[in-house]
């Protein structure tokens, strides 16, 4: 909407450095945000900058070809809008909320400002409640938060993707409220895939999808996110709906950040990152909360450059969340999926007060059998597992068993893996953990207890394994003191080829 009803406010454009492009305005001069339009709607710019009284600078948010001087700039008179309403339910957007899904135009949508102040503190809400996932690992040792921000860090390849696809099928069918997917930076396979995913499984009707692609400018990546959250922001306020926000990747975020920040000649902070990022990352994440209406709870994907996580992107994003998911490249090596590192990742929810005094007993007796034995592995290198006390042999046993009960096969990787996704509840979590400290499955082979659900299944996996294989897993089911050294390659060589398929 124009600021003055009858009156166009019209530029020319000075300069254009690929995305960057100056523009004058004789007469009013636009404030900043304000969303221009040039070459008949088909080039969007925003502005960034105001550098005198008649020349602002901004950034393109669609590709600038055509693009000359001298040609005519008209000012919308507003910022860049998101659609909000019912209408966008089950429907695919684009940063300027077009639809993209090849379906008519949304009915029953308002436009609202993708730039709004997060909000204040006396509407939050302060209650913590757990917010289950079904994925053992998670569940026990790093609990998500209702309306809390959960952060899934790894480098390439290591399972960010598919852990954050696994969590959307376990979710959504439970999830009362709306789910949101924003795409940022990512590629457009990942949601033509998620899109029919979610179609088939049913759960369409309640999520709405938005996507600023690797392919487009860095003005679009950077606002898509805002976009997104404008639109869950309409769901938790004016309609009282719990929202579970699904980013892939917040590290695109900062980046298309980086990359607009440089195209506007800003000096560059540490390792080339823009001045403004701990600025620009609180904006989009402190919208992020839960209020007396409703609450808007999130998972993000957080790329980890060259696994550093020092690197400042990580760093200032692990300051916003309630829990950090820490995927280890050497786990996914060994095939443990999901690969999460039990002693790096952290919540702020594993506190006795709200899990439980059980729960969190038993998730700080796991987290110290698996340090033991991480210290103990450069022995068990050196000396091998003989060299031990019948004491540590007992904690190694454990551990090992531990790291491979709380794998767990996913409904998303079915037909590269072969196995049937299992979802466990957290008393089913629990109690397997606590069986196995208690020693019950050391007669056990630990192959036994690899990618199943809950942890009876490793008893009926014995059971039809030892009529075929009888010679093969005797000596693994003797006691792990004398059998470790020789069971270790078996599982091994099969957690190997399930990585290779779970890769694929």
């Amino acid at each position: 909407m124009n600021r003055e009803a009858n009156i166009i406010n019209l530029g020319k454009v000075v300069s254009v450095r690929g995305s960057v492009v100056d523009i004058q305005f004789d007469e009013n001069l636009p404030p900043i945000y304000s969303l221009l339009h040039a070459n008949k709607g088909d080039i969007v710019i925003e502005v960034l900058a105001q550098l005198d009284v008649h020349r602002v600078r901004g950034i393109a948010l669609t590709p600038t070809q055509g693009l000359a001087r001298g040609m005519a700039v008209e000012d919308t008179g507003g910022p860049l809008n998101a659609p909000v309403g019912k209408g966008i339910l089950s429907r695919m957007f684009d940063v300027f909320g077009n639809a993209i899904d090849g379906q008519a135009v949304p009915v029953d949508v308002q436009r609202r400002s993708v730039h709004r102040a997060p909000p204040p503190l006396a509407r939050r809400s302060t209650q913590s409640e757990i917010f289950e996932t079904g994925i053992k690992v998670i569940d026990v040792l790093v609990p998500l938060e209702r309306g809390g921000k959960a952060g899934l860090f790894g480098g390439a390849g290591v399972g960010k993707t598919v852990l954050l696809t696994e969590m959307i099928h376990n979710m959504i069918g439970h999830q009362e409220g709306v789910s949101i997917f924003c795409g940022i930076g990512e590629r457009c396979r990942e949601g033509e895939e998620l899109y029919r995913e979610m179609k088939e499984a049913g759960v369409l009707p309640n999520m709405v999808m938005i996507f600023g692609q690797m392919n487009e400018p860095p003005g679009a990546r950077f606002r898509v996110g805002h976009a997104a959250l404008t639109m869950a922001e309409y769901f938790r306020d004016d309609e009282h709906r719990d929202v579970l926000l699904l980013i892939d990747n917040i590290f695109r975020f900062i980046q298309a950040g980086m990359e607009v920040s440089g195209l506007m000649g800003q000096m560059p902070s540490r390792l080339g990152y823009q001045p403004t990022m701990g600025t620009e990352l609180s904006g989009l994440e402190e919208r992020i909360a839960n209020t007396d209406t409703g609450a808007i709870t999130s998972i993000q994907a957080v790329y980890v450059p060259a696994d550093d996580l020092t690197d400042p992107a990580a760093a200032h994003t692990f300051s916003h969340l309630s829990a950090s998911i820490v995927l280890s490249r050497k786990r996914a090596s060994e095939g443990l999926f999901p690969s999460i590192d039990p002693l790096q990742s952290s919540s702020k929810m594993a506190t006795p007060g709200i899990v439980g005094e059980r729960h969190y007993r038993l998730a700080q007796e796991i987290r110290r059998t698996l340090a033991q034995y991480e210290q103990l592995k450069d022995i068990i290198a050196m000396l091998g597992l003989e060299q031990l006390s019948p004491e540590d042999r007992n904690v190694v046993a454990r551990a090992r068993r531990l790291e491979r009960f709380l794998t767990q096969p996913f409904f998303t990787t079915e037909q590269f893996s072969g196995l049937k996704g299992k979802l466990v509840s957290l008393k089913d979590s629990l109690d397997g953990c606590e069986r196995i400290l208690n020693d019950e499955f050391k007669d056990y082979p630990e192959s036994a207890l690899y990618m199943i659900g809950t942890v009876d299944e490793a008893k009926e996996k014995v059971k039809t394994a030892k009529p075929d294989s009888k010679d093969s897993s005797e000596p693994i089911a003797k006691p792990a003191a004398d059998a470790e050294p020789k069971a270790a390659p078996e599982p091994q060589q099969k957690v190997e080829h399930a990585a290779d398929a779970d890769e694929s």
